[in-house]
């Protein structure tokens, strides 16, 4: 586990919004529901949540990706993005024992 790029990419204000957001994607990204969320969520409704830029907000999410904090799926001409929950369980357990 990378701790240093994990507390980085945790230290932007947005950067957590989307986390949060990714965490409970069906209350966070109503107008997603037709297309369910098995995949994620379209970068595009992250973006429109956001109200930034769409290389701002394509930055926050490729450094989240490094951090191993969300993964990506592309379908199509989209891209998709969920939580890695497997390493929020890695790091919450680095803040219990080490930190």
């Amino acid at each position: 586990m990378k701790q240093l790029e994990i507390f980085k990419a945790l230290s932007n204000k947005t950067r957590l919004e989307i986390l949060l957001w990714l965490k409970d994607p069906e209350s966070s990204f109503p107008e997603q529901l037709h297309a369910g969320f098995e995949v994620g969520v379209c970068v595009g409704e992250i973006q429109r949540k956001a109200g930034l830029t769409q290389s701002t907000v394509s930055e926050y999410l490729a450094i989240l990706q490094r951090a191993g904090l969300v993964e990506s799926t592309r379908v199509g001409q989209w891209t998709y993005y969920k939580r890695n929950e497997d390493t929020f369980a890695e790091l919450s357990k680095i803040i219990q024992s080490d930190i």
